[in-house]
C-alpha cells in the first residue's frame, strides 16, 4: 500500500514537518563528546522538546524525554491486531559537525527532473551556506507522518514504539538509550539514503588515539638540546600511512584507515583515527598496520609514540541472519510499496549497529536523502513519502 505517497494530505503534512524540523539547529559536537558530554550540544535539547510536544498532540502514548535527551512514545495495536509483534523506530534528531546545521535555508524544487529523472518529484536542498539535515531528519519526518495517519485514520496496525536519539553523529547515539523502556523484540531504523535501500550490514568500527611525545628546548639551540619535535613526528606517521588504506581510494566492502583531527605541538601530539571493516579479520590488520608505523616512527626520532584503541560497534549482520523475520517483514513491506530492494553494505554505522548489539535486531530503511553530511544535501518527497508507506506496511503486517 502507498498510503503517503499517493495521498496528497499526507504529502504536504511530510513535507511541513520536514522543512520544520530541519529548521531546527540541533548539531552534535564530537569533540565534546569525546569529553563525556551527554548530549554534546545544549540545542539537542530543543528538537526533543519540538517532537515531545507533537507525539503528545498526535496522541501517543507514554511520551517521554529521558534525563539523556531521548524522545520515546508508544502506541497500542488496533484490537483486531492485539497478537502482532509490536514494532521499534529509531531516527536520531543530531546533525553532523564538520558542516554547519545552523540557520539551515532550505530550498524547495517542484521540478525533480535533474535529481531524480522524475518531474512529478520535489526536491529539498540547501541555499549552500550549510547542509540540510536530511540525516536524520528525513527519517523522523517519515516516521512521524506515518504516526499521523495511524493515529487519525481508522486501520489495523500493531503497536509501535519510537524512540528519537541524540548524538548518533558523534557515534554515542545509543550510549544510555532507554532499553527499560523498550517492549518490542525488534526494530527498525529509518536512516538511510536512495530509495529501496534496506542495509542488514554495516562496518566494524574501531577508533584508535596515537599520542606522540617529543622534546621541547630553546629553538636556536635545538640541535645541542637534542630537540624531538611531535609535530614532525605527527607528520611522519600520516606519511606513512597506505594510500590504499584510504576512505578516497576505497568502496564496496574494503575496510579503510581514516585520519580524522589531530594537533600537535613540540612537546606533544594527537592523532585520532577510525579503523573500518566488513571482516574482524581486516580490523586486526589495521591495527597493526597503526602499531608497525608507531614503532617505525619511534625509532627514526627517539620520541615515545603510544596507541588507544576502542570499540565502537559491530557488524549487525550476524545477528541479523539469526532473526530472519525482521527482515522478511520489511521485504514483504517493500513489495507491497511497489519498491525493489537494494541490498548494499553501510559505509558506516547506525544506531541499529549499536541496538542488534544489545539484543535487538534492527536493519536500516532508507529515507530519501542523498549527499548527507554536505553543502550539496538533498532529499527526495517521493522517495520520503515512500518511506513512510514501507513504516505503514509494516506496522500493517499480521
Amino acid at each position: 500500500m502507498n498510503l503517503i505517497s499517493e495521498n496528497q494530505k499526507y504529502k504536504t503534512l511530510l513535507l511541513n514537518n520536514f522543512i520544520r524540523y530541519v529548521k531546527i539547529w540541533s548539531e552534535s559536537s564530537g569533540e565534546q563528546a569525546e569529553k563525556g558530554v551527554f548530549p554534546s550540544t545544549p540545542q539537542q535539547w530543543d528538537m526533543a522538546n519540538t517532537l515531545k510536544d507533537e507525539l503528545t498532540a498526535l496522541g501517543m502514548q507514554n511520551v517521554t524525554v529521558t534525563d539523556k535527551c531521548y524522545v520515546y512514545a508508544n502506541y497500542p495495536a488496533s484490537d483486531d491486531m492485539q497478537n502482532s509483534d509490536s514494532v521499534l523506530f529509531l531516527a536520531h534528531m543530531d546533525t553532523v559537525d564538520e558542516v554547519s546545521g545552523k540557520n539551515v535555508n532550505p530550498q524547495i524544487i517542484n521540478d525533480g527532473t535533474n535529481f531524480t529523472k522524475d518531474k512529478t518529484d520535489t526536491i529539498i536542498t540547501t541555499d549552500k551556506n550549510t547542509l540540510l539535515g536530511g540525516d536524520d531528519k528525513a527519517g523522523i519526518a517519515a516516521i512521524m507522518t506515518a504516526l499521523a495517519y495511524i493515529t487519525s485514520e481508522k486501520c489495523s496496525h500493531s503497536a509501535v514504539e519510537v524512540i528519537f536519539s541524540p548524538d548518533e553523529e558523534t557515534g554515542h547515539g545509543m550510549d544510555f538509550v532507554p532499553t527499560e523502556l523498550i517492549k518490542s523484540k525488534y526494530a527498525y531504523t529509518v536512516d538511510g539514503g536512495d530509495l529501496g535501500e534496506m542495509e542488514t550490514e554495516c562496518f566494524n568500527a574501531w577508533s584508535a588515539t596515537v599520542n606522540f611525545t617529543g622534546k621541547a628546548c630553546h629553538t636556536g639551540y635545538a640541535k645541542k638540546g637534542g630537540m624531538i619535535n611531535a609535530n614532525l613526528m605527527l607528520a611522519s606517521f600520516l606519511s606513512k600511512l597506505p594510500v590504499n588504506k584510504m576512505p578516497q581510494t576505497t568502496e564496496g566492502f574494503e575496510g579503510f584507515i581514516a585520519p580524522m583531527e589531530s594537533s600537535a605541538t613540540i612537546e606533544s601530539g594527537t592523532l585520532n583515527l577510525l579503523l573500518r571493516s566488513f571482516s574482524n579479520t581486516e580490523i586486526d590488520e589495521e591495527k597493526n598496520i597503526i602499531m608497525k608505523l608507531a614503532d617505525k616512527v619511534k625509532d627514526e626520532t627517539g620520541g615515545i609514540v603510544t596507541v588507544t584503541f576502542k570499540q565502537q560497534y559491530l557488524n549487525m549482520k550476524e545477528k541479523l541472519d539469526e532473526n530472519p523475520r525482521v527482515v522478511e517483514r520489511v521485504v514483504k513491506a517493500f513489495k507491497e510499496a511497489n519498491v525493489n530492494v537494494v541490498n548494499s553494505p553501510i559505509r558506516g554505522g547506525t544506531d541499529g549497529s549499536r541496538l542488534t548489539e544489545m539484543g535487538i535486531p534492527t536493519p536500516n530503511i532508507f529515507t530519501g536523502s542523498h549527499e548527507f553530511h554536505s553543502r550539496n544535501e538533498w532529499c527526495s518527497l517521493n522517495q520520503m513519502a515512500k518511506a513512510s508507506d514501507i513504516i505503514l506496511n509494516i506496522l500493517f503486517d499480521k
